[in-house]
């Protein structure tokens, strides 16, 4: 296993403008991370980063500048809604996406990561986010995109998460079914897969999605959760509810150096976090 951490979740401490690329891969680095999370519009300030601006030029001024401090990209990540219901705003979005694999391409990143959308343009989960109308539109607005994909010998990797069209791992194997592409992975994350009316079976909700989707996962998120209301709130690795037994054994057993990147911590939790799963991992 091989852990890393969002870079935006980064901060060097000092004044917003030395929140640089740089700056927060030496810290990454710095507290022990050998792999990152990238998105590029969250941890470079003042750029829009859509399809012109990503170049061949800023792909290898990155890829230099991460070798130099000892950092894989694990994750290139462009989380947009490719189920737009707009054809104007989706194909402008596809582009993002096209800018993201030709960049990916150079970079050398692990893969192109993305969510799964929903049917309205807030992006927000509405009474029609889980019905097969919108998983075929999601796999409509996809299918290019790993086109594209397989055209830069990048691997895209759709992210399974309950607020979104593709909510459990029934849904996501519809997608890999429909699109039948080798380029096309998945990202795992168990606690995206938990909503308070299931947090319950959690370990056979994730159970089912290591049964179903384990061949095709190329990278793992790592976070933890406690309930909040009617919702759950998303929290630092070995800070909430989560028990991570089953997903690390099913790393350790059938993915050796997969990359997991963890999210939601800060600077007062990172190193931490890191530490509590390394331990875990070696324990099994």
């Amino acid at each position: 296993m091989q852990i890393g951490i969002r870079l935006h979740d980064v901060n060097t401490g000092m004044g917003p403008e030395y929140q640089t690329l740089e700056s927060r891969a030496a810290r990454a680095r710095e507290e022990g991370f050998c792999c990152i999370h990238l998105a590029f519009s969250k941890v470079m300030a003042g750029m829009t980063f859509d399809a012109s601006a990503l170049t061949e030029g800023l792909a290898m001024y990155t890829r230099r500048l991460l070798e130099r401090k000892d950092l894989d990209v694990a994750v290139l990540g462009c989380y947009l809604n490719l189920a737009h219901p707009d054809p104007e705003k989706l194909a402008e979005i596809q582009s993002r996406y096209f800018g993201h694999i030709r960049v990916a391409s150079l970079l050398g990143a692990g893969v192109v990561g993305t969510e799964t959308g929903a049917p309205n343009p807030q992006y927000k989960i509405d009474a029609n986010t889980h019905t097969q109308e919108a998983l075929e539109s999601f796999i409509r607005g996809l299918a290019p995109v790993v086109e594209c994909a397989e055209h830069y010998g990048v691997t895209m990797a759709i992210e399974p998460v309950w607020k979104h069209i593709v909510y459990n791992a029934d849904r996501a194997v519809e997608v890999l079914n429909a699109i039948r592409s080798p380029n096309l992975r998945i990202i795992l994350d168990p606690v995206n897969l938990l909503y308070p009316g299931n947090i319950d079976t959690r370990e056979q909700v994730i159970g089912d999605a290591i049964e179903k989707l384990g061949d095709q996962v190329a990278v793992v998120h790592l976070k933890d959760f406690i309930p909040a209301g009617d919702d759950l709130k998303s929290i630092a690795a070995g800070t909430g509810q989560m028990d991570y037994t089953q997903i690390l054994r099913f790393m350790k057993s059938r993915k050796p150096f997969i990359q997991a990147t963890l999210e939601n911590t800060n600077n007062d939790n990172a190193a931490t976090s890191r530490l509590f799963l390394e331990e875990q991992y070696a324990a099994l």
